[in-house]
């Protein structure tokens, strides 16, 4: 009997363990930033990342919030980029032209 609560503990534990994970992995969010190069330190990393960007970017309402991503080269002076965003912080970007912007955010620059 002690042996089948034992059971449904360790199928309760790795089920939720699956949810969360689920739940880290599927969580994204939009945000757009435009490169300012004097927001950019060199950095000591183990990977190819050489350089730490710190810009305000904003929510697709325009709300603003500070980002943190790395490079493995300085970006373009003045190029919009759309930022993925999960929970552990910028996942990937790409560059966007200021036509693919949303309006709040248009209204930002």
């Amino acid at each position: 009997m002690k042996n089948i609560f034992i059971i449904i503990g360790i199928i309760v534990f790795v089920a939720f363990c699956g949810v969360g994970f689920y739940f880290l992995e599927s969580y994204e969010k939009t945000y757009y930033t435009k490169i300012d190069n004097s927001h950019i330190a060199s950095i000591d990393s183990h990977d190819e990342m050489r350089y730490e960007y710190t810009l305000t970017s904003y929510a697709e309402d325009g709300k603003p919030r500070e980002l943190k991503f790395k490079t493995i080269r300085e970006l373009r002076e003045g190029a919009y980029l759309l930022l993925k965003v999960r929970l552990i912080g910028v996942h990937s970007w790409a560059e966007v032209n200021y036509d693919e912007l949303p309006k709040p955010v248009k209204d930002q620059y």
